[in-house]
Parts: structure tokens; sequence; C-alpha cells
């Protein structure tokens, strides 16, 4: 549970995809007055590999890394070759229409606005 706006649903999309292995990326997400900014860690993964969607307030982000054969003989790994899943149930008090991507250095950050009518105001006293 991230908090009561947005939380992890790794088991609907698990049920999807079973017969491709993922890594769960590492996220962090942080509370801004007008939303939330989530950042995931996609090492490997170009902005053409990015899948980001909305269904059902599911939000979920694959990342496919670049599977092109090395020029030369791979001697030795230490990361994993697997593509990268995470998925999460957003409140409907998140805009998901205007949810917004970017992705830089392997690093992707999307910016989940709140609507209108849950963010804080302030009310001047007359």
């Amino acid at each position: 549970m991230i908090n009561n706006q947005m939380r992890e649903n790794n088991g609907a999309a698990t049920a999807r995809r079973e017969s491709e292995k993922f890594i769960t990326p590492i996220a962090s997400v942080k509370e801004t007055p007008d939303g939330y900014t989530l950042e995931l860690e996609m090492p490997g993964v170009s902005k053409d590999g990015l899948e980001i969607s909305v269904e059902n307030n599911e939000l979920s982000i694959i990342g496919r890394r670049n599977t092109s054969a090395p020029e030369r003989t791979l001697v030795h790994r230490e990361s994993s070759s697997h593509n990268y899943r995470r998925s999460f149930e957003i409140d409907p008090s998140i805009e998901s229409g205007k949810i917004g991507a970017r992705m830089s250095q392997g690093v992707v950050t999307l910016t989940l606005p709140k609507a209108e009518e849950v963010k804080p105001r302030k009310i001047t006293v007359g």
C-alpha cells in the first residue's frame, strides 16, 4: 500500500501474463498538492519499449528491454535480462486522462494529477 490514492496491484497483471517473465522495478511515490509523482527504475528500457496503460482504475507499466543480439560473446552478466512490470490500483480521484509520462536515463516518471474537487483549497473569510 503506497497511500489511500494509489496502491500496488500486481495480482491482476500477473494472471494476464503468466507466460512472460518479468521483474518488479524499484518505485518511489511522492505527493504534491496537485497530485502524485511515480518514479520507476527500468535500466535497459528505451522509450519505444515502454507500455503504460490505465484500465478499470489499474495503472500498468511494462518496460521491455532491447533484446538485440550482442556483437560479442557474453562472458558474464550480473543484471537480469527479464523485462519489467508493475501495476497499481489508482483511486478514482486521480484524473487518469491527464496522467503524463517521461523517461530519462532508465527512470520512468509519471505524473498523476488529483481531480480539482479533492485538491486542498483555502476558504476566505468574508
